[in-house]
């Protein structure tokens, strides 16, 4: 099963939240997922990106494969450079 890191619409209309969840990559965007890793606002100023980069990082280091837009919020919460110092420790 191949695992993508995505993101998810909540929300009302014209009015979107997401959450970044690990989901099968056959599955839907708003359908199931595996496990919900944080949330992300676009709508706030500045956005709001809660994430869980313990959680991040088990499903990076397990081989799944981000989005673009989760690969960049990611990056920005630090979860990026947390599963490099991991994987350099790990070798």
């Amino acid at each position: 099963m191949a695992v993508k890191l995505r993101l998810t619409r909540v929300g009302k209309t014209k009015q979107p939240q997401y959450r970044i969840v690990a989901a099968d990559a056959r599955s839907p965007r708003d359908g199931r997922f595996i496990e919900i890793l944080g949330q992300y606002n676009p709508r706030e100023e500045p956005s709001l990106i809660n994430v869980d980069n313990d959680k991040i990082v088990k499903w990076l280091s397990e081989g799944a494969q981000p989005s673009e837009r989760v690969a960049k919020i990611i990056k920005i919460s630090g979860a990026q450079e947390q599963y490099e110092a991991a994987k350099a420790a790990g070798k």
